[in-house]
């Protein structure tokens, strides 16, 4: 079973993962993603690629599962701009 730690690191994972949901929705609902900055999200992107890796090498899944949900997360704003700047 989980920890009290590995449950607050859960919790704190959701947080953080869901909370670009809206960002995604108004992507899709606008259409457009002129605003979105290609900087912050491949920054970002690379965070969660070294969250994962560090997560892996501690053994927290909580740290894994919450930052390879994100990074899906935060790839598809990317593909998204993408997709709306070229049309």
């Amino acid at each position: 079973m989980f920890d009290t730690l590995e449950i607050l690191g859960l919790t704190a994972g959701a947080c953080t993962t869901f909370s670009v949901i809206p960002q995604i929705q108004k992507i899709i609902a606008s259409k457009s993603a002129k605003d979105i900055s290609y900087i912050m999200y491949f920054t970002n992107c690379t965070g969660f690629v070294l969250w994962i890796t560090y997560g892996a090498l501690k053994g927290s899944m909580s740290l894994v599962a919450a930052n390879a949900i994100t990074l899906l997360l935060q790839g598809t704003v990317i593909i998204l701009k993408y997709h709306w700047e070229r049309k």
